[in-house]
C-alpha cells in the first residue's frame, strides 16, 4: 500500500509519516527544493522523497504519474495564520490553487486511459484526503456551538479563505469529476515537535528560554479569552488514517479533541509545569493580537466518531508535557 503525504516535512505530516511507516506502508513524501527537512531527518531513508511544488502543475503531474499512490494525504499549506495577513496572495495561491493543481494532476492520471484508448496504463483511482481547517468557520455565535460540519463559512483571515477554497475544490472535484475525496476540518492540535509559534508552542518555547536564563521571566501572549478544543497530534494522525479507510468520499468531517479551554488556561497550565512558575509573569503583547480573532472554536466531532469509532487517547497533560520537553531539548 502506497501513501503520499504532501508537505512531508511539516509538523503533522512528519507524525503521519511515522505512523504510516509503523503500519507497514510505503510512504511517499513531497517537499519543495528550498524546504527545511530537519524535522524528518530520521525518516529520510525510509520515505520516498519527491520534489514537488504545489504551484508548479507539471511537478504535481510528474509526482502522481511516477508513483500513483493509493492514498494521498494533502497536508501541504501555508498554515501560519499571522503570516497570512502579511502574505495573503501567497497564502491563498498555495492553499487554494495548489490544491487545484494537485487534484488536476490526479484527474489527469486517472483519465489517461479514456483519452488514449490504446494506452496500457492501468486504471487509477486513489482516495484523497484534503486537509481543510477549523479556520474556515471563522467567528461563530454562541448559539452555533458546538460547531457542526453544516456551519456556514465565515473565514476571518487569508489562511481561512485559502482553506475554504481548498475545501470547496475538494467537494467540486468529487461531485463533478468523481474523484474519491474526503475532507477533514481539524481543530487545534499540538504536541512534541511543534515549532510553529502557535500560542501553546510559543509559550512553551518562552518557558524553556526563561528556565535557561535566556529570557526575562515574562511570557508574552496574545488574546487569552479565545476558547479552543485541543487534541494531541498523534490522535489526529490516527484519525486521518481511519478517515481514509472508513469514511465516505464526498463527505467532510470535523476532527478535534475533548479538551475545551481558554487560551489563558493553557498558558497557566504550561507555566505551572515549570520550576520557575512563581517567578514567571504573563504580559499581553499587542504585536501578537490578530486583526480579527476567532474566539469560539468548540467542535462537534460526533459524525466522525460514529463512522470510525475514533476517540482521543492522549491526555491534555501528556500533550503539554511533551511539548514543553521538546522545547527544553531544543533550547
Amino acid at each position: 500500500m502506497k501513501s503520499c503525504i504532501t508537505g512531508v516535512s511539516g509538523f503533522v505530516a512528519s507524525h503521519l509519516a511515522t505512523y504510516l511507516l509503523e503500519q507497514g506502508e510505503t510512504v511517499i513524501g513531497t517537499f519543495r527544493w528550498n524546504e527545511d527537512l530537519s524535522r524528518i531527518e530520521h525518516l529520510k531513508d525510509k520515505v520516498v522523497m519527491v520534489p514537488m511544488d504545489l504551484l508548479d502543475l507539471p511537478s504535481c503531474i510528474r509526482c502522481i504519474e511516477e508513483h500513483r499512490p493509493d492514498y494521498i494525504y494533502h497536508l501541504a499549506a501555508q498554515s501560519y495564520v499571522p503570516d497570512s495577513y502579511i502574505y495573503p496572495v501567497q497564502t491563498i495561491m498555495t492553499n487554494t490553487i495548489g490544491t487545484l493543481n494537485l487534484l488536476e494532476a490526479v484527474r489527469e492520471e486517472r483519465d489517461t486511459p479514456y483519452r488514449f484508448p490504446l494506452s496500457t496504463v492501468a486504471y487509477y483511482d486513489p482516495t484523497i484526503g484534503v486537509c481543510s481547517s477549523s479556520e474556515v468557520y471563522g467567528q461563530v455565535d454562541k448559539t452555533e456551538i458546538p460547531i457542526k460540519e453544516t456551519q456556514p463559512f465565515r473565514p476571518q483571515n487569508p489562511y481561512g479563505v485559502g482553506k475554504a477554497g481548498a475545501d470547496l475544490l475538494g467537494y467540486m472535484y468529487w461531485k463533478c469529476y468523481d474523484l474519491k475525496i474526503i475532507r477533514m476540518r481539524p481543530f487545534t492540535h499540538t504536541g512534541y515537535g511543534r515549532t510553529m509559534p502557535s500560542f501553546e508552542s510559543s509559550v512553551a518555547h518562552q518557558i524553556a528560554l526563561i528556565e535557561k536564563r535566556l529570557q526575562e521571566p515574562v511570557v508574552k501572549v496574545g488574546y487569552l479569552d479565545s476558547m479552543r478544543t485541543i487534541a494531541d497530534v498523534r490522535d489526529v494522525v490516527r484519525a486521518y488514517y481511519l478517515m481514509m479507510r472508513k469514511c465516505r468520499p464526498g463527505e467532510v468531517y470535523n476532527i478535534g479533541g475533548d479538551n475545551v479551554m481558554k487560551v489563558g488556561d493553557v498558558v497557566d497550565y504550561l507555566i505551572a509545569l515549570s520550576p520557575m512558575k512563581d517567578k514567571i509573569k504573563i504580559e499581553v503583547d499587542p504585536k501578537l493580537l490578530r486583526p480579527a480573532d476567532v474566539p469560539l472554536q468548540i467542535v462537534d466531532t460526533s459524525k466522525f466518531r460514529e463512522e470510525t469509532g475514533w476517540k482521543p487517547e492522549i491526555s491534555f497533560e501528556c500533550t503539554m508535557a511533551d511539548l514543553l520537553s521538546f522545547w527544553r531539548e531544543r533550547v
